[in-house]
């Protein structure tokens, strides 16, 4: 599978990254099996968060053995000093490790919180005490939502994050304003040089009526030929490092597989691809989504 330098961490991770939300809902047994299929497929880099249900729970007995083949960042949906740090203690206690590779200020769909999280008093105060103190390596930020690029770009211009995450795929680039702002933001992080991941690449649309077959918020795409078409998306835009595997572990195959024979998507095929995803419902009708 190929790989990317995570901007200034100069970590070479995998295209695609191991999203610890898929494993929420899991069993341990389920969620080694899982994850040794990750290792299988080569997969070096390994994304959760506090808030993924047990996903830390799950990961840490499995990822004691292999710390070292793994870059590990989590997340914190806390605001303030305090909070961040109690989080990020039991972060790296459930995760059976004594550091993480990057810890990620998380869903960050306001500005208002941005202001919060960065202003006196503020989880990024937090982050910068972890970091002194060797327990994190870098920061991040996360967000979705149509606002994520935006806010984004004005949090780079607040502190110098070394990661980012936020969503790409054919239906949000049919909105031009959220395509303008996702741009502007590639660019500006492949101006810093901060590591860029990007999410919902295999997202369908929301859950309407119909039953829920996956665990994750969203309908993702579940045939193979679609898997491809949104993972060669998203891969394909300038600045993206890779992607977190979307948050169900029967997606997981699919999207590695995708990874495994990516082929650069040319800008007659996105276009066209865009155009095709306008028939589908918008994936963001309200601010306030979480998993991956």
């Amino acid at each position: 599978m190929e790989k990317r330098r995570l901007g200034r961490t100069n970590h070479m991770s995998t295209v695609v990254i191991f999203g610890g939300a898929a494993l929420g809902n899991r069993t341990q047994e389920e969620a080694n099996e899982a994850l040794d299929f990750a290792l299988k497929a080569g997969i070096n880099h390994i994304d959760t968060a506090a808030s993924y249900g047990k996903a830390e729970t799950l990961i840490g007995p499995w990822l004691e053995s292999r710390r070292d083949q793994f870059f590990l960042g989590s997340k914190t949906e806390k605001r303030d000093r305090e909070g961040g740090w109690r989080e990020l203690q039991r972060s790296l206690e459930l995760l059976h490790t004594d550091h993480l590779d990057v810890e990620q200020i998380h869903a960050v769909t306001e500005y208002e919180e941005m202001e919060k999280a960065l202003g006196p008093g503020g989880v990024i105060e937090a982050l910068q005490d972890a970091r002194e103190k060797g327990m994190i390596r870098h920061i991040g930020i996360t967000g979705h939502g149509l606002k994520a690029p935006g806010i984004f770009l004005k949090a780079l211009e607040r502190f110098d994050f070394d990661t980012v995450l936020f969503p790409i795929n054919a239906k949000l680039y049919g909105d031009p304003d959220y395509r303008r702002d996702a741009e502007n933001l590639l660019a500006m992080v492949q101006a810093k040089n901060v590591g860029l991941k990007a999410i919902k690449s295999v997202a369908k649309g929301p859950w309407l009526e119909q039953e829920r077959r996956y665990d994750t918020w969203y309908e993702p795409f579940d045939i193979q030929e679609k898997v491809d078409q949104g993972v060669r998306f998203t891969l394909s835009q300038p600045g993206v490092t890779g992607i977190p595997a979307a948050g169900d572990v029967n997606i997981l195959k699919l999207v590695i597989a995708a990874g495994e024979r990516y082929t650069p998507m040319s800008a007659d095929e996105q276009a066209k691809l865009i155009e095709q995803a306008r028939q589908e419902e918008p994936l963001f009708v309200a601010e306030g989504p979480r998993g991956l």
